[in-house]
């Protein structure tokens, strides 16, 4: 068994297992994701299981052939299902991958020092996985499930982020039951507001069902396609203002989160009116990251601390990505922290630990480190 004490016994290899894929629409970017962990990790010196999880719900060990988890255009990734479930037990104290197929003996494959959820959105970067690893006693990477949760959710986000005393822009919180009972009132509500604004389902994430709204002959149109992804909606006002975004690590033992300098992406002038999916994922030289952003010394100090806030705000734990809006009059306002952010090679977390001195196999070292000497359950 895995202690705090003693992760691994000498001379073997912690196995970690790789957990990707998932129900929701964020299931592409998940492969993504593994893709590049998987391609970074140091296989001397850990063993590494893939496990993918089909649109389906189904579990099942995928191929660790990162080629195939790439992203186009073209096409997207995605874990098929197969006739092979894999589950995750405890057995005899150990936490063991167990394979089931119709008409045969399951097959145990040994037992698992730590899970590596790299799954975002719904059913994955929730919180729901997070209570199914807690349940099973198994070290994870990443938040708990609480804060999961509030990371989320973008609506509860803003009600942690207004509590802990940082500064949130205006915005509304449009249910399902608002909208179809009531749809005027929402748009009398939205008009408060001010145009721009923007549209997001308000539990999702990598700027899926994320629209602009200009007018309000615009608004229905942004709220259907939102409402794809999730019923729960969130209606932000426009804030005019740089996007600058923080990398933070959890600290080790009692220390206090790490931060990395801020990074700034500067999205390529063209169709993209935001840092959209494609200016993210697809399309090469759509956007570019400059870290150290520019900014004067004592608002890059300012904006690392205000990261550091939001993280212990939400009881964040190994790592997120904080987003804020840094305005004309110097004003930082805080859009939003995601706990389980990107690790694509375009992805803005690793990219800012580069910069900031810790490469990305380090940074995935790390996060293995918190995971196996961080208990599960109440702490």
């Amino acid at each position: 068994m895995v202690t705090e004490e003693s992760p691994r016994i000498a001379g073997s290899r912690p196995r970690v297992a790789i957990l990707f894929g998932g129900r929701s629409s964020e299931h592409a970017v998940s492969c993504v994701t593994a893709a590049g962990v998987m391609g970074a990790i140091d296989k001397t010196k850990y063993e590494v299981i893939p496990i993918g999880i089909a649109k389906s719900g189904q579990w099942v060990l995928a191929s660790g052939d990162t080629s195939q988890w790439s992203l186009s255009s073209a096409a997207l990734p995605e874990v098929a299902p197969s006739g092979k479930t894999v589950t995750l037990a405890e057995v005899g104290g150990e936490h063991q991958l167990i394979v089931t197929e119709p008409n045969a003996v399951p097959q145990e494959l040994g037992s698992v020092d730590v899970v590596f959820p790299l799954l975002h959105g719904p059913w994955g970067e929730d919180g729901t996985i997070q209570g199914l690893l807690e349940l099973s006693d198994t070290r994870y990477v990443g938040a708990g499930v609480l804060a999961s949760a509030v990371g989320m959710d973008k609506h509860f986000m803003k009600v942690v982020f207004e509590s802990a005393g940082l500064s949130v822009g205006p915005y509304i919180a449009v249910t399902d039951r608002d909208w179809l009972t009531d749809a005027e009132a929402v748009r009398k509500r939205v008009d408060k507001l001010g145009f721009p604004v923007f549209v997001k389902p308000a539990r999702a994430g990598s700027s899926m069902g994320i629209s602009k709204v200009d007018s309000m002959e615009e608004l229905d149109a942004a709220v259907e396609e939102a409402r794809r992804h999730d019923l729960k909606l969130v209606i932000e006002a426009g804030i005019v203002g740089r996007e600058i975004e923080c990398a933070v690590l959890q600290g080790r033992g009692t220390d206090t989160p790490r931060v990395s300098m801020p990074g700034e992406i500067a999205v390529a002038a063209g169709e993209h009116q935001f840092y959209d999916f494609a200016a993210k994922y697809v399309e090469d030289g759509a956007a570019a990251l400059s870290c150290p952003a520019d900014m004067p010394d004592e608002a890059i100090a300012r904006v690392r601390e205000l990261a550091a806030v939001a993280f212990d705000a939400v009881g964040a734990e190994g790592l997120s990505r904080v987003d804020f809006f840094y305005t004309p009059a110097g004003e930082l306002v805080i859009n939003e922290i995601n706990t389980m952010p990107g690790f694509t090679p375009k992805s803005m977390y690793p990219q800012m630990w580069a910069a900031s001195g810790l490469a990305y196999g380090e940074l995935i070292d790390e996060l293995i480190h918190l995971a196996l000497t961080r208990k599960t359950g109440l702490r």
